[in-house]
């Protein structure tokens, strides 16, 4: 007798059940816009230099180098009467509402327990912080990749549906990264909420702390409406249930073959490109365009605040340009004859994007030497970096569809199980973010504090990954 939450393999899945499933990224990606614009200046304002701020994004990645394999292997395997993967899902939202509330509470909870409003560090806020900015990255984990097998399983197969349905899903990546920094981008936010602001959390923080509340209503609700309306496809017993983890991870590493190998390779290369402007894009405006100083004289503060506003406004655009690059994902393919071509093309794109950092940095900083002290940067700077941030959207758009779909397609094709394989592919991810986030600190320390030589190793690494892309990359097999 068949469970009520698991529907017939024969039956096909219809596409508002991918789209509902593609809708939770919209809750995932809205937090995580949060952290991409908001938590680097954050945690700066809570007394952690500039230098160090990265190696707290080590979090995500040492995580991820164990969550995810583990969640894609137990939930290939799981039986409940829910399904496979809606008890990850579920788990992964319950942590994500507990981290963000402490990350947004951290600076009341520290000085509750004994920081002092005068001290630059705020050890016990930024141990709490520390704390619950892990414990999302887990989350995340164990919702995103989740999330995405459970949209390979409603694919069954169907390659050109595998492409579809990660397209839908970087689509509502979008809508989330809108959403978000819009959220953040708003400076009076917190009025919505005047609670938020409290002796130990300035404008900022109550801005960012209110943020995080909707982020918890917005994820509920997207996956509550998710799991309650779309059954789990009944899984192909095409696992082996009793061999061990770790044998199972050791099995799916030699059944990749060559092709997984170079998938991993290009994604990694493609990661290292994007990990230096996604964790310090705001604050380079802050800091580099706009002149300003997250712990420098009032005026310098007032301009590193404008900046990160800013900055969040380019993200915004960023996630508006991915939007509709998602819904054209399929057709470029096809016009351009495969994902693995696109893909390549949009690398050098990105590779242009972030060599351009370099021209805006030095453009703004002429700008400044005939300019009152402490002035903002002229028009044409701020729409200089707004285009840039702008077209960044385009090759993050397929960064957030192909390399998954293609990941599918050859787990398809070799028979392995979609979650272990999405789980060990997203070493590829977390793999770069470890590097990145050891020597982008350190890199920009020593060429004089700023952002641009993080930003300038992932231009040449964006390039090396479309040279991959379009020369030793295979194409997955056909199957319409």
């Amino acid at each position: 007798m068949e469970h009520a939450y698991i529907e017939s393999p024969q039956k096909p899945s219809p596409l508002w059940k991918v789209v509902a499933v593609a809708s939770i990224g919209a809750g995932v990606q809205f937090g995580w816009a949060l952290q991409l614009s908001l938590l680097t200046p954050y945690v700066q304002l809570l007394g952690v230099p500039h230098m160090w701020s990265s190696f707290i994004w080590l979090c995500g990645p040492i995580s991820g180098m164990f969550v995810q394999p583990i969640v894609g292997y137990t939930s290939d395997r799981m039986k409940t009467k829910f399904g496979r993967r809606k008890p990850f899902i579920a788990t992964g939202t319950a942590l994500i509402c507990m981290s963000v509330l402490l990350i947004g509470f951290a600076a009341d909870f520290g000085h509750a327990i004994g920081d002092k409003l005068d001290q630059k560090m705020k050890a016990r806020a930024v141990a709490l912080f520390v704390l619950g900015f892990w414990i999302l990255d887990v989350a995340n984990n164990m919702v995103q990749d989740p999330s995405r097998a459970f949209l390979a399983d409603l694919s069954k197969d169907n390659h050109r549906r595998m492409r579809v349905s990660n397209a839908f899903f970087s689509f509502f990546m979008a809508v989330g990264n809108i959403s978000g920094y819009a959220a953040g981008a708003n400076s009076k936010l917190y009025r919505l909420l005047p609670f938020t602001k409290t002796a130990a959390c300035d404008t900022y923080c109550a801005n960012l702390k209110t943020c995080f509340l909707i982020d918890i209503v917005f994820i509920l609700v997207l996956v509550i409406l998710a799991l309650a309306t779309v059954s789990e496809p009944e899984p192909e017993d095409n696992v082996d249930h009793e061999e061990p983890f770790l044998q199972q991870v050791k099995s799916a590493f030699g059944s990749f073959g060559k092709n997984m190998w170079i998938l991993f390779l290009v994604t990694a290369l493609n990661w290292i490109a994007w990990f230096p402007f996604l964790t310090y894009n705001t604050d380079w405006v802050g800091l580099e365009v706009y002149g300003g100083a997250v712990n420098g004289n009032p005026q310098e503060k007032d301009l590193y605040d404008m900046g990160v506003r800013a900055g969040s406004l380019g993200l915004m655009l960023t996630a508006a340009t991915l939007g509709l690059t998602s819904l054209a994902v399929d057709p470029l393919s096809k016009i351009l004859g495969g994902g693995k071509r696109l893909w390549g093309i949009v690398n050098f794109i990105l590779s242009a994007c972030l060599g351009m950092t370099v021209w805006v940095t030095r453009k703004a900083e002429r700008a400044r030497r005939s300019m009152p002290p402490y002035s903002p940067p002229r028009h044409d700077v701020k729409a200089a970096t707004l285009v840039l941030f702008a077209v960044t959207g385009i090759p993050q758009a397929i960064t957030f569809s192909i390399p998954f779909a293609m990941a599918s397609m050859f787990s398809s094709d070799t028979g392995s199980g979609h979650g272990l394989s999405l789980g060990v592919m997203n070493l590829s991810i977390v793999i770069p973010q470890m590097f990145i986030s050891l020597v982008s600190g350190p890199l920009d320390s020593a060429f004089g504090g700023g952002n641009l030589p993080a930003f300038v190793l992932g231009a040449v690494s964006a390039a090396l990954s479309g040279i991959f892309a379009l020369t030793i990359l295979p194409s997955p097999s056909s199957k319409a």
